[in-house]
């Protein structure tokens, strides 16, 4: 019995061997050709590259190179209003504050002469109202000291 069981397992030994055997093959020729069509797909991205990125690179290089002179050109005219559009508008805020100080000035000038005057005006309309009061009652007043004179006694 011993001897049966031997041959039956040396024969499954026997089976699996032949197919890690195989199974080696297999996994060789995998790798094989996965190198081959690796090796195929790099050749034609190379070759994608030279026939037709390559060229759209060129082309686009060049229109790069011819433009960039123009870009600087309008980037320094650019700079230069914008320089001088900052320097205008310092200048003419400059101005609206003197002009708005001005105004301000002269109108706190005729806001002072018109009160002076103003003042004036009533002094005297109040004087000729007092004197034709005055004139016009006969009655006597009796004599008031002016405010803020003490009296003597």
């Amino acid at each position: 019995m011993i001897t049966g069981s031997l041959d039956t397992t040396n024969l499954l030994l026997g089976i699996m061997a032949v197919v890690s055997v195989l199974e080696a093959l297999a996994l060789a020729a995998a790798g094989f050709f996965g190198y081959r069509a690796y090796r195929n797909v790099l050749q034609k991205i190379s070759n994608i590259q030279e026939q037709q990125i390559a060229p759209v690179v060129s082309r686009v290089n060049a229109v790069i190179d011819d433009v960039t002179p123009r870009v600087n050109a309008i980037l320094d005219d650019v700079k230069d209003v914008s320089g001088r559009v900052t320097h205008e508008t310092q200048r003419v805020d400059h101005a609206l504050h003197r002009t708005i100080d001005r105004v301000d000035e002269t109108a706190d000038r005729v806001r002072l002469n018109v009160q002076l005057r103003a003042s004036r005006l009533v002094g005297i309309v109040r004087g000729i109202r007092t004197a034709i009061e005055s004139f016009l009652t006969t009655e006597e007043r009796p004599h008031r000291p002016p405010a803020g004179a003490t009296r003597v006694m």
